[in-house]
């Protein structure tokens, strides 16, 4: 399954919006009951947001902090309610423990988003604090404000560190924070290309204009691609953990890794892998991994992808 690239926020008292989102070429669509919803709002967006997923709409939605009321009442209110929630954004989350009775009382996928310098010293609990957490990603607006910086290219650390809590965790690599400047299609494209080279991808967007920039910078390039499939193809005639191809690379576990991701991303990484394939990818990725436990975290983060992560 090829991972998310668009996130797209729509605010939850907004039904018109709603609709157009779901129709927008989004990757995915987030219902906000969040901070795109004024205090006096908040009951009539979740009322919208219940008819949208009872109305059998897949959607996420981002839902209150939960330390407060309104959070709680998300909760209540989406714990017993049908319909297609594909998964929950839980924003300013600092508490792993907090985190895992959210899931638990809603089952479905759940996306820490990291707000706080306290939230980023704990980042790799909260990715790991239950088996339903799906991603972790950061609220660049606020922590800038938190860590008392003047602007979100200060986040270089943090940005890392979230980076590196997803990875170590087995989890996708992460979304990037929306780009506020909605009508910088140029600032945006260059921003998103950064954030791939850091380790992200995908990105979400507050505005359809947006998608088809990010889309087209989450886009491999042509040659990475027929390199790595060529590498793929290669995995059909040998049963070596490491050879040299015929550019003259040497090729292991790492560069095998680098060359499923990419496919990936394009739609293509799983529909190739057939019998010698398959068995000598598991060999060199097993020389990497270290026990079982590592193991069941990635059978963890395909389960939780087909729930609600493509991401």
């Amino acid at each position: 399954m090829r991972p998310a690239r668009s996130w797209l926020y729509v605010p939850g008292d907004r039904p018109e919006r709603i609709g157009k989102a779901l129709a927008s070429d989004a990757d995915e669509v987030i219902l906000d009951l969040e901070d795109a919803v004024a205090p006096a709002a908040k009951d009539e967006a979740r009322r919208a947001v219940l008819a949208t997923l009872a109305d059998g709409h897949r959607a996420h939605v981002r839902i209150n902090a939960t330390d407060g009321s309104q959070g709680r009442a998300d909760v209540e209110a989406l714990a017993a309610a049908p319909g297609a929630l594909a998964g929950v954004r839980v924003p300013k989350c600092e508490d792993p423990g907090e985190l895992g009775r959210v899931a638990d009382a809603l089952g479905v996928a759940v996306h820490p988003v990291v707000e706080s310098a306290f939230g980023v010293e704990h980042a790799y609990a909260l990715a790991t604090a239950h088996p339903l957490v799906a991603g972790i990603s950061l609220g660049e607006a606020d922590l800038a404000a938190d860590l008392r910086v003047p602007g979100v290219e200060s986040l270089t650390w943090p940005r890392s560190r979230i980076v590196v809590a997803a990875r170590a965790a087995g989890l996708p690599s992460p979304v990037q924070s929306a780009w506020t400047a909605v009508r910088d299609l140029d600032g945006l494209r260059a921003d998103t290309e950064a954030g791939r080279k850091a380790g992200f991808f995908g990105r979400s967007v507050l505005h359809p204009a947006q998608i088809p920039v990010v889309h087209e910078a989450c886009a491999p390039d042509p040659d990475e691609v027929a390199r790595a499939r060529s590498l793929v193809d290669a995995l059909r005639v040998t049963d070596e953990a490491a050879w040299i191809d015929h550019s003259g690379r040497f090729v292991d576990a790492a560069v095998v890794e680098q060359a499923r991701w990419l496919l990936s991303i394009t739609g293509e990484g799983t529909s190739r892998r057939t019998g010698n394939d398959a068995e000598s990818v598991h060999k060199v990725q097993t020389d990497q991994r270290d026990g079982t436990a590592r193991q069941d975290r990635h059978s963890a983060e395909h389960t939780n992808n087909d729930e609600g992560h493509a991401p």
